[in-house]
């Protein structure tokens, strides 16, 4: 599939000069593709055939930046998720509030009861699960030494729950 850049056709004389042009300016590979409308498979192998050769500093230098800000977004994310964690988990012993339909009359019904029925509890915990099991795949907790200690995680906020709600 040609990029959505390219014009197609066969490489002109005009068309070699402006890229080898181009390069000598120090404009890099995709640049000279954008402005060429060339692909740039063909923008490297007429440099190539001129050995001509791209510094790839700068290349680098974005791709470094890049993984930063997504190793950056992807922190934000596991912290949010982990927020949604706790947030589930304290909802297992809040007031809730059940209700149902139906009835041959189809009638509305609630009741608020001290703390959730087992079964919203299993959902919650499930979530609950969920949340913090994708925040750890994104930003995996570290010791010193760099090990990993997913279970020194998991023991603090079970014993976070159990302090703040007096379970044994």
């Amino acid at each position: 599939m040609k990029p959505k850049f390219s014009k197609g056709g066969p490489v002109t004389d005009e068309d070699r000069a402006e890229i080898i042009r181009l390069h000598g300016e120090g404009k890099g590979r995709n640049e000279i593709a954008r402005l060429t409308r060339r692909s740039l498979r063909t923008v490297s192998l007429i440099c190539a055939d001129e050995g001509l050769t791209f510094d790839v500093t700068m290349t680098e230098e974005a791709t470094r930046h890049r993984m930063a800000n997504l190793a950056e977004r992807r922190a934000i994310l596991a912290e949010a998720l982990q927020t949604d964690a706790e947030k589930l988990t304290e909802q297992l012993w809040q007031p809730h509030w059940v209700f149902n339909f139906g009835g041959k009359d189809n009638t509305y019904e609630k009741r608020l009861l001290d703390e959730p029925p087992a079964d919203a509890k299993k959902n919650l915990m499930a979530s609950a699960g969920i949340a913090i099991e994708k925040s750890l795949k994104l930003v995996p907790p570290r010791d010193d030494d760099g090990t990993e200690q997913v279970g020194s995680l998991l023991t603090a906020l079970y014993d976070k729950l159990r302090d703040r709600h007096g379970d044994g």
